[in-house]
């Protein structure tokens, strides 16, 4: 399998937030949204670039002002991941041989996880995380991979496509990851 060694980051943050209530990605965690905590996760883990794909309708912040943020403006949110997910790859470099889908609501997951799974490409095209047996983001996909998303639909991201091609598929063990779904969520991680 050819290997580049960039890899950038794919944050997916465009979600409609319907179970939070309000735009998840401008709730505050310790002072600072939970975009800016999964930005600064995905720069800390050497990813560059980092594109994040948002809702038309959220103006970028000074803070998150990065050379090398690309910032994809989702206008169909309401599509599902899978859009989001389409976006976000479509705008990853051709320098890059791989990218790394994070989720917008998972701002806690270790630094040491995401060199993990950088440190795991080689043999298959799909590199996910092991929640206890449950496959799931983050997921890194070499360039190779990223065509096979264009059959997705709606919000089941890359569940279906790690689901029905397992060969293609390593894994790297993980703990338990916070998603942010509801404030209560939220509040239980903020008192942490």
């Amino acid at each position: 399998m050819e290997r580049q060694d960039d890899v950038a980051a794919v944050i997916l943050a465009a979600g409609e937030s319907r179970r939070f209530g309000a735009p998840k990605q401008l709730a505050l965690l310790e002072g600072r949204t939970l975009l800016e905590h999964v930005l600064d996760l995905a720069q800390t883990a050497g990813l560059r670039p980092v594109v994040a794909v948002v809702p038309v309708w959220l103006t970028r912040p000074a803070a998150m002002d990065a050379p090398d943020l690309i910032w994809v403006r989702n206008p169909n949110p309401e599509l599902g991941m899978s859009n989001s997910l389409r976006l976000g790859l479509a705008a990853v470099p051709p320098t890059a041989g791989a990218a790394l889908v994070l989720l917008g609501d998972e701002p806690r997951v270790p630094v040491a996880h995401l060199r993990a799974l950088v440190a795991a490409r080689g043999s298959r095209p799909i590199v996910a995380s092991d929640r206890d047996g449950l496959l799931a983001p983050p997921v890194l996909l070499e360039r190779s991979a990223f065509a096979a998303v264009a059959s997705l639909a709606g919000d089941t991201g890359l569940r279906e496509l790690i689901r029905s091609e397992p060969g293609l598929v390593a894994s790297v063990a993980i703990g338990p990851v916070v998603d942010i779904d509801t404030p209560n969520d939220l509040r239980r991680l903020d008192g942490e």
